[in-house]
C-alpha cells in the first residue's frame, strides 16, 4: 500500500516553510506540486529531503531563463524511491507537466504531474495541454498509471453523477468563445479517460454525495473541485482533501491525497 498527495502551492517562496510544516503532517511515498516558482526551488529542496524525500525532479530548475510571467509555474514531483524522468511530451506549456517512473510499495508505477491552464488563456492552450496528456494517459502500459494535479476542471458535479466543463454555461449549454472540442478536452481526463481504465480516487471512495471544493474564491464560500487523482492499474481505498491547509491561508489549493493497493486478486 502507498500514499501520493498533490498540492498547488499557489506559487508562494515566502511561504514554503509553512507549506513544508503541513505536509510534515501527511507523511506519503510521493509528493507532487503544481506552481512551484524556480525562486523556491531550492527552499523547497532541502525542506523536502528533510522530510526523507530525497529524490526530485522538476520543470523550472533554479537560475533559468527569464520567463513570461504567465510561464513562471513548473511542477515538482519528490519521492522516497529514485525516479526516472520520462521523456517530455510535445506540449505549449511544457513547465506545467512532468512523467516519472518510480517505486511504490515494491511495484514500479508511472505517475503524472500537471498543472492545466486555466480556459481564458490564449491560443487554445488549455485544450491542447489537456488532448496530449490525455492520449499519452489512454494509450497502453505495462506498469499502473496515476495522474495528479490540478486540472482546472470541472466546473460542475451533480450528485447523480453528472459532469459538466467550464466550456458549458450553468444551464449546460456550450458557451460560444469555447466550443465543443474545449468541452471534450475538459472532461477527457476527468469522464474519458474511464473507458480505458481508470478511476477518480476521490469519486471511487466517496462517490458523488461529497460536495468538496478544492479551490474556493476568496469569499469562501463557492469554488470548484479542481485537484484530483486519477488511476488505473491500482485501488483507491482512501482519498481525502486536506482543506484546513487552504482554510489556514497556506495555499488558494486543497492539498489531496490518496492511498492505493494493488487490485484485489480474483477469488475465481
Amino acid at each position: 500500500m502507498a500514499t501520493v498527495l498533490s498540492w498547488n502551492v499557489a506559487g508562494r517562496v515566502r511561504s514554503v516553510a509553512a507549506q513544508a510544516d503541513a505536509l510534515a503532517q501527511r507523511p506519503v511515498d510521493v509528493v507532487a506540486l503544481q506552481e512551484v516558482r524556480a525562486s523556491a526551488v531550492a527552499a523547497w529542496r532541502d525542506a523536502l529531503l528533510a522530510q526523507g524525500y530525497p529524490h526530485v525532479v522538476l520543470t523550472l530548475p533554479a537560475g533559468g531563463e527569464a520567463r513570461p510571467p504567465h510561464r513562471r509555474l513548473g511542477v515538482l514531483v519528490a519521492a522516497r524511491e529514485p525516479l526516472e524522468l520520462l521523456p517530455q511530451l510535445e506540449l505549449p506549456w511544457p513547465e506545467r507537466h512532468v512523467a516519472v517512473r518510480t517505486q511504490l510499495d515494491g511495484a514500479r508505477v508511472e505517475l503524472h504531474d500537471l498543472h492545466a491552464p486555466i480556459s481564458s488563456k490564449a491560443e487554445q492552450v488549455k485544450v491542447r495541454m489537456l488532448e496530449t496528456v490525455y492520449a499519452a494517459l489512454a494509450a497502453p502500459s505495462d506498469v499502473p498509471r496515476i495522474l495528479v494535479g490540478d486540472l482546472n476542471t470541472p466546473r460542475y458535479e451533480s450528485r447523480e453523477g453528472e459532469v459538466q466543463s467550464f466550456a458549458r454555461t450553468r444551464a449546460g449549454n456550450i458557451r460560444p468563445s469555447h466550443g465543443e472540442r474545449h468541452d471534450a478536452a475538459e472532461l477527457a481526463l476527468i469522464v474519458g479517460l474511464r473507458e480505458h481504465g481508470y478511476v477518480d480516487a476521490f469519486r471511487d471512495v466517496h462517490g458523488y454525495a461529497r460536495r468538496d471544493r478544492s479551490w474556493l474564491y476568496p469569499h469562501g464560500k463557492t469554488g470548484y473541485r479542481l485537484d484530483h487523482v486519477i488511476v488505473r492499474g491500482l485501488e483507491p481505498v482512501a482519498c481525502e482533501y486536506e482543506h484546513g491547509w487552504r482554510d489556514a491561508g497556506l495555499s488558494d489549493h486543497a492539498a489531496i491525497w490518496a492511498r492505493l493497493e494493488p487490485p484485489a486478486a480474483d477469488g475465481g
